[in-house]
């Protein structure tokens, strides 16, 4: 599912084309009526950023243009609203520009055209992505300005407006501008490319003091890069009164840097290598929306580490400063001062390459009274009522799952639930909803917050399957929400929601271990089991070099004829030509057992060898019920 090329939602129903060839029929520009020129769309406080004169950039400047030579993070400095966290995201949008292409679409055909004065209608559109689409947004080209300045944000090239009306349209999806006064960074990443975003506490990783933490980190960030994640730094302020204040080694509180690098510099033959006395230095690249306030440490502008380099040897390693905002440090440095790393993957992208970009599964569901709104687990006799969904893992790996509530950041205010979500491993083979915890492991859990999304990154994780249970804090919150499953591979098995038909019996089979089994060769065996019942199989994972292996893995069966097709169990030994079958059991049982061990016997295959005893003991636990919703 490529989201970058999904069909678009037009806001308020306004549609572009048809707009701008109504204004150009009549000979007039465009005016919002959605999103007036007035203070409506500034603030609902009237007034409050003072005497603000609306201005089309042809009253601003001489020859305004869309881009001055593309777009670059130099293109977005901040103006008077506290909205760094969407500077920054801006910033970082302008280096990608695959993705920016698609939040500003048809950038040439939006352009002013000299030549053709009379093509130009004061209209212009872009593109965020809303919980799974794209939405079309249509906005006039009018700007607030005091004293003929753009108030908001605005480009270091003075007929430049591409960021400007960039901030208009993401306001106008909001309600007016006062709405992106404070706000996530990640929420911004995720509305301009439809990826999926997480927040790094490198307090918590204690990357400053730990070096094993600190490469493990770098490596990390070396990895998102090289996959075009989008990603920025911060450092939060305590107080109101530390917003936005500037360190002593020239860091903001409270404010957003887009981070535009992350390298390891190769110093031999520069003269950095007897300053660090290193072959490589691990170091990042840093912007400032604000355009300057820059670091003042190591590789800062006029620092010792400059002086003692001359031009060729920072051309060799690549390293350039120049006074924009945009600045260099090590990464110890970064891991010193900075407290968290904002983190954007960007999903299902064909314009990427495939074995570097993200890909993903999405489900779009509800929490809805009376029977699927259960809330957290601590409501135990409610909390499988919510929505379930199933996953694969196919290989050992980590998975990353988010949830997104569809509530709005808005001129209102925030009505965002307390949400959260717990993730299960299943049985190998689970198509229907669990009922019954008691069978199942609870992988994990996340924290429940207020937040537009919850993200949890896992693992490695064994191959299997597994269950998320999304829910609000308190049973029978009632909202929407969109669920998400991120990995790297080529390809990502989508959400399926558990539900289906009712046979006449569940039954539940795990097989534990088994001990005493037959050598295969000198190491003992690589043996693993095979559980079928009625035309359906289950594998468990593969041991290898033992005779006593313990599986832990389970399979659950939903039965239409449990008298005539028995469980059966079967015991193989892993080989590269041809596998050796080891022993089996056959449960003929079909009354109802609950949770019950047991150690049973191996016999041979077919009818020759159905009665002979085979060498080990199969350890396995299990629950059998007419009633379904037992498990």
């Amino acid at each position: 599912m490529g989201f970058l090329f999904d069909s678009t939602k037009k806001y308020k129903n306004q549609d572009y084309q048809t707009l701008k060839k109504e204004c150009k029929t009549k000979g007039t520009l465009f005016i919002d009526t959605e999103f007036p020129p007035d203070d409506r769309s500034l603030s609902s406080t009237p007034g409050k950023f003072g005497n603000v004169v609306w201005k089309r950039p042809k009253q601003i400047c001489d020859n305004p243009k869309l881009f001055v030579e593309g777009a670059s993070s130099g293109d977005v400095t901040q103006g008077r609203l506290g909205n760094c966290w969407f500077v920054a995201a801006s910033s970082c949008l302008a280096s990608v520009k695959e993705i920016w292409h698609k939040v500003i679409p048809d950038s040439k055909g939006q352009e002013w055209d000299d030549q053709k004065p009379d093509e130009y209608q004061g209209i212009f559109k872009f593109q965020f992505w809303r919980y799974g689409y794209w939405t079309e947004v249509v906005i006039d080209d009018f700007l607030p300005t005091i004293n003929d300045q753009l108030v908001f944000i605005h480009s270091q090239s003075r007929n430049e407006f591409w960021s400007a009306l960039l901030e208009k349209a993401y306001a106008k999806l909001f309600g007016n501008y006062e709405a992106l006064d404070g706000g996530e960074l990640s929420e911004a990443l995720e509305d301009f490319t439809g990826g999926v975003s997480d927040t790094l506490d490198l307090i918590k990783m204690e990357v400053a003091t730990k070096a094993e933490e600190r490469v493990a980190l770098f490596a990390r960030m070396q990895k998102e890069m090289d996959r075009r994640s989008l990603m920025a730094a911060s450092i939060p302020a305590a107080s109101a009164d530390e917003m936005e204040a500037c360190t002593d080694v020239g860091l903001v509180k409270g404010h957003a840097y887009g981070i535009t690098a992350v390298k390891n510099v190769h110093l031999e033959g520069s003269g950095l290598f007897g300053i660090f006395n290193r072959e490589k230095l691990p170091m990042v690249r840093l912007r400032n929306p604000w355009g300057q306030c820059e670091w003042k440490g190591a590789f800062s502008d006029g620092s010792p580490e400059w002086d003692k380099i001359d031009k060729t040897d920072r051309d060799k390693v690549g390293l350039v400063f120049e006074d924009d905002g945009e600045f260099w440090m090590t990464f110890e440095d970064f891991c010193k001062y900075f407290q968290q790393t904002a983190v954007c993957r960007v999903v299902n992208t064909s314009f990427f390459s495939l074995n570097k970009t993200w890909h993903e599964g999405l489900s779009h569901g509800e929490w809805r009274k009376p029977d699927r709104a259960g809330g957290c687990p601590n409501n135990k006799e409610t909390f499988l009522k919510n929505p379930q969904y199933a996953f694969d893992v196919t290989d050992d790996d980590e998975f990353m799952v988010q949830l997104m509530q569809k509530s709005l950041r808005n001129k209102d205010g925030s009505a965002n639930k307390t949400i959260g979500f717990t993730v299960l491993r299943v049985e190998l083979n689970r198509r229907y909803r669990i009922h019954d915890l008691s069978h199942q492991e609870r992988l994990t859990s996340t924290v429940y917050r207020d937040s537009r999304s919850i993200f949890l990154r896992y693992g490695p994780v064994r191959k299997g399957r597994y269950v998320v249970v999304p829910s609000t804090f308190d049973p029978n919150v009632e909202a929407s929400f969109l669920l998400r499953r991120t990995d790297a591979g080529c390809a990502t098995n989508s959400w399926w929601n558990c539900c289906g038909k009712k046979p006449v019996m569940v039954t539940y089979v795990k097989v534990v271990k088994a001990n005493g089994l037959e050598k295969q060769d000198n190491t003992g065996a690589d043996p693993y089991c095979i559980i079928s019942c009625e035309g359906e199989k289950v594998t468990t994972h593969t041991e290898k070099n033992t005779i006593d292996p313990e599986w832990g893995d389970s399979a659950i069966f939903y039965r239409k004829n449990p008298v005539s097709a028995p469980v059966k169990i079967q015991v193989w030994n892993n080989n590269v030509l041809r596998d050796q079958h080891m022993g089996k059991h056959v449960f003929m049982s079909a009354d109802d057992i609950h949770n019950q061990a047991m150690q049973v016997p191996l016999f041979g295959r077919g009818k020759s060898e159905s009665t002979v005893q085979k060498p080990g003991q199969l350890t396995v636990i299990i629950t059998q019920s007419r009633q379904l919703t037992t498990l």
